[in-house]
């Protein structure tokens, strides 16, 4: 027997088993590349444009691929065979070339160019789409059999060959890649990222001012009560009411005062010139769209109204965005703080405090899609207006109050109940 017949062989082998590195570990590298950052990368690298060509077209890929790998790896069982033959006889042959090859191939063109393109699957695709494409090209007939003769058992089997893979992600899962890219972006634009997706969630009702709160004009007043209220005002705009604030006639700015006070009589109709028209929005509108709203209509501050036409508070195209970036003022001495956390643990809460401010404040997740304030979530618990102060607990937190009027209650201790005292109420 010729000596150089074995060492052709061996060749040949080994040639084969680097292919079918190539081609298990394109399949993986070309499977985990990123799309978004894909989209991103072809602008400016020809690696990634020709990966985004050759993975617009998965099934001709995985095709080209697994035909790829199929071709060498049979190839070379049959070289392992005729070798073995040569070493070990033909009775043992089979067993041996199948258990050498095996491990083999799972060792060097298996597992380990698959690991390699699964860490650097950019590093890999980018390479490997050298190859692929131009043979691609070469084997587009037989590639086009193979997904005509696949498709037909897909269909078979109750799938569509033809549905499109689905690469959009909702809101949560928005969120997940915003921690997952926590390493890259500061804490306060990841905070930003992750408020501007929950306002499509959140509307104007939850952080509206609410109706008792609002401070307004009443145009039954007299004239200096007008004024006093006008001049000394915090607030840089108010409604403007005829009796009752479910009839409000306008909105006053404060930039306005100085036109007023230069005109030569001050009357209730020279304040309502002054005013502008009230914009009126449902409780129901989340803040994405009023924000949307509030750029088209050229306005930045609305009048919440219910179903029925009832004023239920104002909202202000400042509220919105402090609902992405936070407050813009920290509390004065005059204001109060509604969630305050004492030495022990425990928090004091302002019954007017909203259920999502105490989330924000607290990270609880007291619930959300019932009544809006402490105070109603309260009053919904104990379906009346206690006489005294009483407790509650609410997923885990006991609710103590500590201040009650007719109307309302005012103020709540609320504690952290451990986990087996939990289960034993």
């Amino acid at each position: 027997m010729d000596d150089s017949h074995p060492l052709m062989l061996w060749l040949a082998l080994f040639v084969l088993l680097i292919l079918s590195a190539f081609f298990s570990g394109s399949e993986t590298g070309m499977m985990s590349l990123n799309r978004y950052r894909l989209r991103h990368q072809r602008k400016k690298s020809s690696g990634a444009r020709r990966a985004a060509k050759l993975l617009a077209m998965p099934d001709r890929l995985i095709g080209l691929i697994l035909i790829g790998n199929n071709a060498v790896n049979i190839l070379a069982a049959i070289i392992a065979n005729m070798l073995a033959i040569i070493y070990v006889g033909e009775a043992a042959a089979p067993w041996v070339a199948t258990a050498s090859l095996t491990i083999t191939v799972l060792v060097f063109s298996e597992v380990t160019p698959k690991t390699i393109a699964a860490q650097n699957p950019e590093w890999f695709a980018f390479k490997a789409s050298h190859i692929l494409k131009p043979l691609l090209q070469l084997l587009s007939p037989l590639v086009w059999m193979v997904n005509k003769l696949t498709n037909a058992v897909i269909s078979m089997l109750g799938f569509d060959p033809n549905k499109d893979r689905d690469d959009g992600l909702d809101t949560e899962e928005l969120k997940s890649l915003v921690d997952i890219s926590a390493h890259k972006i500061s804490d306060s634009n990841q905070g930003m990222l992750k408020a501007i997706l929950d306002l499509e969630s959140v509307t104007v009702e939850d952080i509206m001012i609410p109706r008792n709160e609002i401070n307004g004009l009443n145009m039954e007043a007299s004239i200096e009560e007008l004024m006093n209220s006008i001049v000394s005002s915090e607030y840089t705009r108010q409604p403007l009411y005829e009796g009752d604030v479910n009839n409000i006639v306008g909105i006053f700015h404060a930039r306005k005062a100085n036109h007023l006070l230069r005109s030569e009589k001050v009357t209730h109709n020279a304040i309502k010139r002054f005013s502008e028209t009230p914009y009126f929005i449902p409780e129901s509108t989340t803040l994405t769209n009023q924000l949307l709203n509030f750029k088209k209509a050229r306005r930045r501050f609305a009048v919440v109204v219910d179903e029925y036409g009832e004023v239920q508070g104002l909202v202000t195209l400042e509220d919105i965005l402090e609902e992405i970036v936070g407050d813009f003022t920290t509390n004065t001495a005059d204001e109060i703080e509604e969630v305050i956390r004492r030495d022990d643990g425990s928090y004091l809460i302002h019954g007017a405090a909203t259920i999502r401010e105490i989330n924000k404040a607290t990270g609880w997740e007291l619930p959300k899609d019932g009544p809006k304030t402490l105070n109603g979530l309260a009053l919904e618990q104990l379906e009346s207006i206690p006489d005294a102060n009483v407790s509650f607990t609410i997923n885990g937190y006991r609710f103590e109050t500590e201040q009650i009027n007719e109307t309302v209650i005012k103020q709540f201790a609320v504690t952290r109940i451990k986990k087996k005292k939990v289960e034993e109420e």
